[in-house]
């Protein structure tokens, strides 16, 4: 068994993690470690696991265990790093972007690999340190590395994408208040999201020459999670040749499905599936991607990644199905 921590865990990504955890054949909690809730049941702040699981918090972090996954939020994992030395044996996965460009991943004697599975798979499986993607940078980046690796992304892209509350962490906000978002819809972070630079940093992985800009408005929608994502770009090849480049990029990928069906975000929700469908009217495609901002944007995807590293299928523990209605 794969004995996992947690650090950071009164939050929306360490609830799942848990929540997926708990079902996964090869792995075992040994500690979910905060500080503001030690000595509480888990349940306390994820009340969705009352009577399913019978551990505390802890305030205590066993630095021996397999694998940690930090659920700090951005910017605090180093600083978390630093006042706790982990044995040489115990593999990481950071949820938060402190490691996620080139220019950070080195940290320690640490390197980083960028742990977007259907990018980076055979890296990750032999790598002990993984900063995982970000939510909108997993949907679009799926949305787009196949033209990339194609080299069929010429020109500007068009990104349109909407996150559920969630995105935005457990710690109450303004903009996450029921009174404010329900029955609202805005956008933020316009053409300058922190998700911007590591999807250049993937496109450019499989097509170095790609120079044009991809023009990114976020918005906060009114529901609690989920990621849909439209874009648009100018591609010369039909419709049949881009559909067939996307399925023999995915052929592999146990958790992209591509289609050319309209799409809903219910059909991912609760899940680690990403569903891609292409359109095309002239010389324009349309690319939709969905995911879950908490599973296959986090927790779901991170817990890939550790399959991948201790060599087990990357789809154990993650056989999960969404609820339509």
């Amino acid at each position: 068994m794969i004995n996992v921590g947690i650090i950071g865990g009164s939050g929306y990504t360490a609830g799942e993690l848990i929540r997926i955890l708990m079902f996964h054949p090869n792995a075992k909690l040994d500690f979910v470690y905060s500080t503001t809730n030690a000595g509480k049941p888990l349940s306390i702040a994820h009340h969705d696991l009352m009577g399913d699981i019978e551990m505390n918090f802890t305030d205590t972090v066993n630095t021996d265990v397999d694998v940690v996954f930090l659920c700090l939020g951005h910017g605090k994992s180093i600083s978390f790093l630093e006042q706790n030395q982990f044995s040489d044996a115990t593999k990481i996965i950071d949820l938060g972007n402190d490691f996620r460009l080139t220019k950070d991943k080195e940290f320690q004697g640490k390197s980083f690999v960028y742990g977007l599975p259907e990018l980076n798979k055979n890296s990750i499986k032999t790598s002990k340190y993984i900063a995982n993607p970000g939510c909108f940078a997993t949907a679009i980046q799926l949305a787009l590395l196949p033209l990339a690796a194609n080299e069929l992304l010429n020109n500007d892209v068009h990104i349109n994408a909407t996150t559920g509350s969630t995105g935005a962490g457990v710690s109450p906000s303004e903009t996450t208040h029921f009174s404010w978002r329900a029955n609202n819809m805005s956008h933020y972070k316009a053409f300058d999201h922190q998700h911007l630079g590591e999807i250049n940093q993937s496109i450019n992985q499989l097509q170095i020459d790609y120079k044009n800009e991809l023009i990114f408005v976020p918005n906060r929608g009114d529901f609690a999670r989920g990621i849909f994502a439209t874009l648009y770009t100018t591609v010369e090849e039909s419709l049949e040749d881009v559909v067939a480049k996307y399925e023999a990029f995915y052929k592999d990928q146990p958790f992209v499905t591509v289609t050319t069906t309209n799409i809903n975000m219910k059909q991912v929700v609760q899940t680690n599936k990403c569903i891609i469908s292409l359109m095309k009217k002239g010389n324009r495609l349309l690319i939709t991607s969905v995911i879950d901002n908490l599973v296959k944007g986090a927790s779901g995807q991170a817990i890939q990644n550790m399959n991948l590293m201790f060599g087990l299928d990357e789809t154990t523990g993650l056989h999960l199905k969404p609820s339509g209605f």
